[in-house]
């Protein structure tokens, strides 16, 4: 018998290679993973609701995995940060859950959050964990824009060209920009996201913000269905997986 297990894990994504196992570094779920065995005596597979970037953070990314014991829940968390440490990466939360539950085909949407520092100075306490924009930026002009493009269509633009996805379409239930004093937040929800595709966004928002893109712009950028329609994809450190939503298990 075994049980199943979903955790809420919080990372820094800076030294990883992205979530999923790679021959070419270390990876979040490769680090997880270890842990697991050290603590159980036996390798386990994990799945993850959302398969980060190089770089890309998480606040609240969720796993699940399948334990041959009934652990309880919060020894099986601080066990497995135990055997974390020193990795930027930690289990949060833990719960055991029905096995009908799965981490990433279960999840009904996903949030994420874009991190621009907008000021003349470079960031120093948030090196590699925001995007750092010298030149004013417009919010207001990028939270037009990006509201221009909300629901469903063909984001073949803002998609990578090595997205493995099936289909282009998606629909964006929310693109909005804000400002915290110095702080730009591009918040982004969806069921699911192409490769790339927030960050895709975000690097088109900018040239919105800095004037050079007219708010239409965006959106004549999407109807191209076109990549080299898309401004320049902004970096990976300003990526934060903020949330995941599921129905009752």
């Amino acid at each position: 018998m075994t049980t199943r297990y979903k955790a809420i894990l919080e990372y820094d994504g800076a030294p990883f290679v992205g979530w999923q196992t790679q021959p070419n570094g270390l990876s979040v779920q490769t680090a997880i993973e270890a842990a697991i065995e050290k603590f159980c005596g036996y390798a386990v597979r994990v799945q993850a609701a959302g398969r980060t970037d190089a770089g890309v953070h998480a606040k609240a990314q969720v796993i699940h995995f399948d334990l041959n014991r009934d652990w309880p829940a919060p020894k099986v968390r601080d066990a497995i940060n135990h055997h974390l440490r020193p990795a930027p990466v930690c289990l949060i939360e833990c719960e055991a859950v029905t096995e009908g539950f799965e981490a990433r085909f279960s999840a009904t949407a996903r949030h994420y959050q874009y991190c621009i520092i907008n000021r003349p100075a470079p960031a120093a306490l948030m090196r590699n964990r925001a995007w750092h924009v010298a030149r004013p930026l417009d919010v207001a002009a990028m939270h037009e824009a990006a509201a221009t493009i909300l629901g469903h269509h063909d984001f073949t633009t803002f998609r990578s060209s090595a997205c493995q996805a099936n289909s282009p379409l998606r629909t964006l239930d929310r693109l909005e920009v804000v400002r915290d004093g110095e702080q730009v937040w591009i918040k982004a929800s969806a069921r699911s996201f192409l490769h790339n595709q927030v960050r895709s966004l975000v690097g088109s928002l900018k040239l919105v913000g800095l004037g050079k893109w007219p708010v239409g712009a965006l959106r004549v950028a999407l109807d191209k269905k076109d990549r080299a329609a898309c401004g320049p994809v902004a970096p990976a450190h300003g990526l934060y997986l903020v949330a995941v939503d599921y129905p009752e298990f």
